[in-house]
């Protein structure tokens, strides 16, 4: 039998509200606490306990966790840190906090009175009204040897899968993760700003694109990116890519998008004609500037 523990989720933000939920299935013992002195946890009863929260001094002594799980934003975590760095007796205990970018560092205040310490990031992305399971989701994990096994021992618990991480790979890990989804999330916003250049009613963008979207993930799950790549870059179709960034021209920061993804593709994924295609990539702004360049001659002769 895995040994359950006590846990304090600092915070009460979508992280702490997903965890709390899933520690509880786990069978740990959890108590969510203000990241502000004096604060109050607003949720719905159906997703924490019913009670209003402590304060957070008051709540980690009741508590006596063994294990304290910092969910605040990234710039917060060492200064909550400090504030409760007196206010348990920090020995034996192990310390988390959630940031993809920051180390375990960030809570060397934590280590300094004998606390274990630990970053534990999973690679999932948590919005208002969406409750993803955290089963089959990867934590990112480094730290002390004591709170890494802490973590693992709860990831597992969770259904998810540890891996570990190095303190000097944290930004580009993180850097990782914002393209999956965050910037993901950007690109899919920029499509629909086309999708109205094209005339498809904003009610019905989503419902067309998804099909399209769901068999791309599909393809990369499935094949990985270089066979799952389809296209006019694939086929070397320089003409029709001149044709999209000339139309793009009524949306400069879809243009934009369009062509670092191009020049990324032409980068990293199978395509013909790649010289060609470069030039097309830069052809609808030198024909701009040599319209403009006669617009400004006729004038003159004018």
């Amino acid at each position: 039998m895995r040994r359950k523990l006590r846990i304090a989720l600092v915070g009460a933000g979508k992280l702490a509200t997903a965890l709390s939920l899933a520690l509880r299935k786990a069978g740990h013992e959890v108590q969510i606490v203000p990241g502000r002195s004096g604060g109050r946890v607003k949720m719905k009863p159906d997703q924490l306990v019913r009670e209003p929260a402590l304060a957070t001094s008051a709540a980690l002594t009741t508590l006596a966790p063994q294990v304290v799980w910092l969910c605040v934003p990234d710039s917060a975590i060492s200064d909550v840190a400090k504030r409760i760095s007196r206010e348990l007796d920090w020995k034996g205990r192990a310390a988390f906090h959630s940031s993809g970018a920051l180390a375990g560092d960030e809570l060397n205040s934590l280590r300094r009175r004998g606390a274990a310490v630990a970053s534990v990031h999973p690679l999932m992305t948590f919005v208002p009204g969406s409750r993803p399971p955290l089963a089959g989701v990867p934590f990112a994990i480094e730290g002390d040897a004591a709170a890494v096994r802490a973590a693992r021992q709860i990831v597992g618990d969770l259904g998810g899968g540890a891996f570990p991480i190095r303190r000097k790979d944290k930004a580009a890990y993180h850097a990782w993760a914002t393209l999956l989804s965050p910037l993901f999330t950007s690109l899919l916003a920029t499509s629909e700003r086309v999708a109205a250049l094209a005339g498809v009613r904003r009610s019905s963008v989503r419902t067309r694109a998804v099909p399209i979207l769901l068999q791309t993930l599909a393809n990369y799950a499935a094949f990985g990116p270089a066979q799952g790549f389809s296209g006019p870059i694939v086929r070397g179709d320089a003409d029709t890519i001149e044709r999209h960034v000339g139309v793009l021209r009524k949306i400069p920061a879809a243009r934009n998008v369009y062509r670092s993804l191009a020049a990324a593709a032409l980068a990293y994924l199978p395509a013909r004609n790649k010289a060609r295609i470069a030039k097309a990539l830069r052809s609808s702004k030198s024909q701009k500037n040599q319209r403009s360049g006669r617009n400004r001659k006729a004038i003159a002769v004018h």
